[in-house]
């Protein structure tokens, strides 16, 4: 089985391919690209059973309907908008506030952060390679911090040059903890840029979700989590994917 990890960055420079690939019980990272840009991207994921992108996969309903009334002249008034509450159905998903309540982090808004330029490129992505699934397709929307958390590893405070002392321990941390997971030549980058290192822990996530280990939506989410898109994340023990 081959799974793939995007850590997708609104700009190409940053963003990180992780292609693994699992077989006997071990697993081996034999493609870690950076810079990639969608023609990159649509190369390295051929063929993959399963791929995980670190980038939303739509906006909330509400933020939606608000654009769409406001852009035509139909928007009501006594919405409350001076009321944060009112706002939050507006900045957040479905799928980011079950994640915040599960305590596993604190995804940024898609709607009101810059991670948005993140999602323009996405939802571009996800038309080139024809996923309609926002779901539970071939591609699946991961979130590193909330996998890294749920598997006892450092999952914030490691982002930027001058935390790489926090990445390089985050990172040796999953080297213990996973073994069978051979870096191939790829350990030093992995140390250094959390980039990198946001790409392997969505290329596990992919796998999570292939094995059919990752939480999925029921009930009254699922027909908003079709059109918001749904996060990922593992249900299952790090040492389990292989």
């Amino acid at each position: 089985m081959r799974t793939v990890g995007v850590d997708l960055a609104a700009s190409p420079t940053r963003t990180a391919v992780a292609v693994i690939e699992w077989a006997d019980g071990t697993a081996r990272l034999v493609e870690l690209t950076m810079p990639a840009d969608d023609t990159r991207i649509r190369e390295l994921v051929a063929g993959a059973e399963r791929i995980g992108i670190d980038a939303p996969f739509g906006w909330p309903d509400s933020f939606v309907d608000l654009v769409v009334a406001q852009h035509h002249g139909n928007l009501s008034a006594g919405r409350g908008l001076d009321d944060i509450d009112r706002r939050r159905p507006l900045a957040y998903r479905r799928t980011d506030r079950a994640i915040a309540a599960a305590k596993l982090g604190n995804p940024l808004s898609v709607s009101a952060d810059q991670i948005a330029h993140v999602a323009f490129r996405c939802v571009g992505l996800l038309a080139d390679l024809g996923i309609a699934d926002r779901v539970d397709g071939w591609a699946v929307e991961a979130y590193p911090a909330a996998a890294l958390k749920h598997w006892g590893l450092t999952h914030r405070g490691y982002k930027g040059v001058a935390r790489r002392d926090v990445l390089a321990v985050s990172y040796e941390s999953l080297v213990a903890r996973a073994p069978w997971l051979d870096p191939c030549g790829h350990r030093e980058l992995l140390g250094v840029d959390d980039n990198a290192f946001d790409a392997v822990i969505t290329a596990l996530i992919a796998r999570a979700a292939a094995l059919g280990r990752t939480r999925l939506p029921d009930g009254a989410d699922l027909e908003v989590t079709a059109r918001e898109g749904w996060i990922h994340v593992p249900e299952c023990a790090l040492g389990e994917l292989a």
